[in-house]
């Protein structure tokens, strides 16, 4: 059973909800009791490790995690929506520590 061992954001400064993000990351960071790493538009790591479209294209931000057995997988790509239409943080916390149990508990 493969553990979390570092929360990745990779971000974009210009993105309108990239305080957000981060807050988001922290959050998810302290939760797990792991380091934080943020990356700034690293396209190139959201293509090979995050979550892409049907051209293989990745959008930012996007938040991962670090096994210890070297894998690196999706968390977030996009923000959940609260019943205002507005970006829910709690929710994306939630949604990302639910991944997270997906990814350790195989």
């Amino acid at each position: 059973m493969a553990k979390p061992v570092e929360v990745i954001l990779d971000t974009a400064k210009h993105h309108p909800y990239h305080k957000m993000w981060e807050n988001i990351a922290r959050t998810v960071a302290e939760k797990l009791g792991v380091e934080l790493k943020i990356l700034e538009e690293d396209y190139m790591f959201a293509i090979d490790h995050g979550i892409t479209d049907d051209l293989g294209m990745a959008a930012l931000p996007q938040l991962l995690i670090k096994l210890d057995d070297g894998s690196i997988k999706p968390l977030l790509a996009q923000l959940p929506l609260g019943s205002d239409y507005k970006p829910d943080p709690d929710k994306a916390v939630e949604l990302a520590l639910k991944k997270v149990e997906e990814y350790t508990s195989q």
